[in-house]
C-alpha cells in the first residue's frame, strides 16, 4: 500500500501505467478506519494485480476536492489517469469495494 501525499499522487495515480486503486481517508473519519484493515487485507491479496495507494485528504485537502471528493470515505480506481469508477461514503462496503476491484483485476 502507498501512502500518497500532494506530492506523489500525480506520479503514482495520474501518470501510472494500468489500473489504481485509491482510497482516501481522513483523521477522525470513523468509516474511514473501520474499512482500513479490510483495503489493507486488500493490497496484500491483489497488490500483485493492482496498484493500491491512500490518500489522507485532511493532509491534501485541495488535491481531494479536485479530484471531486467531497465525502470521505471514497475509494476509486484509476486509469491513465481517469477515475473510472468510485464507491462512496454509505457505498463504500467491504462487499462494493470487493466488487469494484473483482473488475480491474
Amino acid at each position: 500500500m502507498i501512502e500518497l501525499t500532494k506530492d506523489t499522487f500525480e506520479e503514482e495515480v495520474l501518470k501510472a501505467d494500468g489500473y489504481v486503486f485509491v482510497d482516501f481517508y481522513g483523521d477522525g473519519c470513523v468509516p474511514c478506519a473501520a474499512l482500513m484493515p479490510f483495503v489493507h487485507a486488500c493490497a496484500e491479496k491483489y497488490g500483485d494485480k493492482l496498484k493500491f495507494t491512500a490518500l489522507n485528504t485532511t493532509k491534501a485537502r485541495r488535491l481531494a476536492i479536485g479530484q471531486k471528493i467531497l465525502g470521505l470515505p471514497v475509494m476509486a480506481v484509476y486509469k491513465d489517469g481517469q477515475k473510472v469508477e468510485e464507491v462512496v461514503k454509505e457505498e463504500a462496503t467491504e462487499q462494493s469495494i470487493e466488487a469494484m476491484i473483482q473488475k480491474y483485476i
